[in-house]
């Protein structure tokens, strides 16, 4: 009876042991191994950091040139003191590793396509279409790029090797949270991994195009209608560069060709995923003449995902060569936004249309041979596999052409496939890695002006502010040389005239420098009005955010850091100023008499969007049920091309008789009274009579990097639309806030919505959070030296 007895418990056991230590699979979804995560001595419950539990202690790095010293302050940024650039890269890659080494190896992943190794076939599709895209090929063209310039790429290195260091230095138990829930491990880093990351930025901010939706869009409506819906330049825009700018070089000139090279014809495929609204940033530098205080203040908040842990890691690094203070970008060296002793600077995204696709015109079914200039050229066949979690290989060629990969083929006909042309797959012969090093020793403009010049892709709108008073902004990036509207539609890709004809003179890239007004700003609106010499696109460059800005920065004689922080937080809306009072206007009164007291409040509202508002709330519901009724005409099978909202307001304004107000889904002949009055309706029907205020409405959120609930931030209570200054939606707005005058004393204002840890159960993972949703700010402890701010200084660590 024992004997049956301990068989029978070995069994159970057994099974116990096995079943706990096995992903638990619920549809297309998995638990991780309960056993491994509940293990005392290696799961979870090594991830739960005490608050007393600081980086202390000192570290043995034979390979160091000097000693390294890291001072935490109380935030727990570090503030890093190096005798070698090397060695500070080093420990700059040593410690971000340490707060943020899985958000580093995730975003590599995701870029490489490689997802689908650790979180199976779910993430197949995404990982095929990354390959798809080329975003590897990107970033092996630039990494043999990279190799090529020696300083560079020992700074890259020894960034890498911290990194490396710190994932060496882990026991299993160690391991990030997130390692043991997916039941992984960390990979190595290697500069291909920074590779990527930079080539995953370009994709987010420089991977915009609407070829196919305008082709489209060009075939159905033809050409007087679309030139109408969709005008090359919106006059109300305030540019980037003002107007007034004389163009003081001489154009490269590029003759149009005679042939026509776009195709015109349906495509009927399934975009590809790209930055919704919302995606972007503003920054401005008021000239000393027009603050109180007689210095520049210089102002940046780049709009992008809200995440935790955050896209950005706060540091300051000090060598003998540079002392700057800013964010960088886990898996990137050096501060990327920021400032030193004598300048600061900012980006926005500039979101020219650096994307081009082309028809492919193979010789025959089997895709072998392509026409090329009335020759057949064999295509390049890359053979792309997966390891996916629980499946094992999976095999894709992707097929390569003189224009890149070619990412769309359509699945109902061999001859309508298309390659892709993108900026970010060519590897530039400028030394990249050197862009934000110079920057952060950068001393005046000329320094500035000759630090940017290296940088390419994503082009972005350098904002500059030195102490000596100079202030100004440079569209900077490479930007293809185009004839005119070239890209705005499919090309005919048999034909080499349908390619660039060059890439534009750096050196004719727009620059405003210490400008009559006294500030420059941007705020992704047009880089320039159109007397811009050279050719550039994009359908939907933001129209109201940079209006805001200029307005309120015009007014502004005698500027102070609470005005900046004003305009940070700003959250009147430019787009319910413009469409609302054309809105209540077309109402139909017989139909909506029931709901004076809507009414009543929509007329007397400030057109700001606070986290209380009711009326926000209303407006953006009717203006989208509006929007989508007078556009139904692009609601069709094939993806078509949506005008944008300030042309919607132009034809409800100026052209109320439009054939666009009749609403082709019903029998009856709409006007413009007729559809506005509808959408009103649907929009109350759809929010009855309990309205919710605005900030229960957007439930803007900070999403775990793996969308793990428990890892997340919900209810920010905060207000701002993607319309307003404060950019905010329900997962994108300001990432990062700083202010900074530069005075004889550096002072600097900053905030950012997560912490500095990327570990769920420490302390500083999301405790700026709250400060930034209220739009207040830290004072950055900008040390001179080591024993400059002791008292504000928590930790320790020395690398030697």
């Amino acid at each position: 009876m024992r004997l049956v007895q301990f068989l029978l418990a070995l069994i159970i056991t057994t099974a116990l042991v096995f079943f706990l230590n096995r992903p638990l699979e619920l549809g297309d979804k998995s638990i991780p191994p309960i056993g491994k995560l509940m293990n005392p001595y290696t799961g979870f419950w090594k991830n739960a950091t005490p608050i007393h539990e600081l980086p202390e202690g000192t570290l043995d790095f034979p390979n160091l040139k000097g000693k390294v010293t890291v001072h935490y302050d109380d935030r727990m940024v570090p503030h890093i003191f190096a005798e070698h650039n090397e060695d500070a890269l080093f420990a700059q890659g040593y410690i971000t590793a340490q707060n943020r080494l899985f958000q580093m190896d995730l975003s590599s992943r995701a870029t490489e396509g490689r997802l689908s190794e650790i979180l199976g076939k779910r993430a197949l599709k995404r990982d095929i279409r990354q390959r798809r895209k080329g975003m590897v090929f990107a970033a092996e063209n630039a990494l043999e790029e990279w190799k090529k310039h020696d300083y560079g790429w020992k700074m890259l290195m020894a960034y890498c090797d911290g990194v490396n260091a710190y994932i060496s230095s882990l026991g299993k138990g160690d391991y990030p949270l997130e390692y043991k829930l997916i039941g992984t491990t960390p990979d190595k880093w290697t500069p291909k991994k920074t590779a990527l990351f930079v080539k995953a930025m370009a994709a987010s901010l420089a991977g915009g195009h609407y070829d196919i939706e305008a082709t489209n869009t060009l075939k159905k409506f033809k050409k007087d209608t679309f030139d109408f819906l969709y005008p090359d330049y919106d006059p109300l825009q305030t540019p980037i560069i003002p107007k007034s700018k004389k163009w003081d070089f001489d154009p490269v000139v590029v003759e149009d060709d005679t042939t026509d090279n776009d195709i015109i014809d349906y495509f009927d495929y399934k975009i590809y995923e790209r930055s919704p609204e919302g995606v972007g940033s503003n920054n401005w530098v008021v000239s000393g003449k027009r603050t109180v205080s007689g210095n520049p203040i210089l102002c940046g908040d780049p709009h992008l995902d809200l995440s935790l842990p955050s896209i950005w890691y706060e540091m300051q690094l000090q060598t003998p060569e540079l002392n700057a203070y800013g964010v960088s970008l886990p898996g990137i060296p050096f501060i990327v936004i920021g400032f030193n002793e004598n300048i600061a600077w900012s980006q926005t995204n500039v979101g020219h249309d650096v994307t081009d696709f082309y028809q492919i015109k193979w010789k025959d079914e089997n895709k072998m041979q392509y026409l090329y200039d009335g020759e057949y050229k064999d295509v390049e066949l890359k053979i792309e596999k997966y390891h996916v979690k629980d499946v094992g290989g999976v095999l894709d060629t992707v097929r390569y052409t003189v224009w890149g990969p070619v990412t769309y083929e359509s699945k109902t006909t061999w001859n309508k496939d298309l390659a892709t042309q993108w900026l970010a797959h060519f590897a530039s012969d400028k030394n990249e890695l050197t862009t934000f090093y110079e920057l952060n020793k950068a001393k005046n403009f000329d320094d500035y002006y000759k630090a940017i010049d290296t940088y390419n892709v994503p082009a972005q709108n350098f904002v500059f502010a030195s102490k000596e008073g100079d202030i100004a902004i440079r569209v900077m990036g490479q930007f293809p040389l185009k004839e005119e509207n070239q890209g705005r539609f499919v090309r005919d890709g048999s034909l080499s005239s349908s390619g660039w004809k060059g890439f534009i003179p750096k050196a004719h890239n727009p620059i405003i420098k210490n400008p009559a007004r006294g500030y420059v700003s941007s705020a992704n609106q047009y880089s320039t009005s159109p007397t811009y010499p050279y050719e550039y696109n994009r359908e939907k460059f933001e129209p109201f955010r940079g209006r805001m800005a200029n307005r309120l920065l015009a007014k502004k004689n005698k500027a102070t850091i609470q005005d900046m922080k004003d305009m940070q937080n700003n959250n009147f809306d430019m787009k319910s100023e413009a469409a609302l009072p054309l809105m209540l206007a077309h109402l139909d009164s017989a139909q909506i008499r029931n709901n004076r007291e809507l009414i009543g409040a929509l007329e007397n509202w400030d057109n700001v969007f606070t986290p209380d508002s009711k009326a926000a709330t209303f407006f953006t519901v009717w203006w989208r049920k509006l929007f989508y009724n007078i556009w139904d005409e692009m609601n069709q099978d094939i993806p078509l091309l949506y005008p944008t909202t300030e042309r919607t307001i132009y034809l409800m304004k100026e052209v109320s008789h439009s054939v666009f107000f009749d609403d082709r889904r019903t029998e009856d002949k709409e006007d413009i009274k007729n559809i506005v009055t509808r959408s009103f309706m649907e929009a109350k029907e759809k929010l009855g009579d309990k309205i919710p205020v605005w900030t229960k409405f957007q439930k803007s959120r900070v999403d775990h990097l793996a969308k793990i609930p428990a890892f997340s931030r919900y209810d920010l209570g905060v207000g701002g639309a993607h319309s307003t200054l404060n950019a905010m939606t329900d997962i994108h707005g300001p990432s990062w806030r700083q202010i900074v005058e530069l005075g004889d004393e550096v002072k600097a204002l900053v905030s950012y919505p997560g912490g500095q840890s990327g570990n769920p159960g420490s302390p500083y993972y999301d405790n700026f959070i709250d400060t930034w949703a209220k739009g207040e700010y830290y004072e950055a402890l900008f040390m001179k030296n080591e024993n400059d701010h002791q008292r504000m200084m928590v930790a320790k660590q020395v690398f030697e």
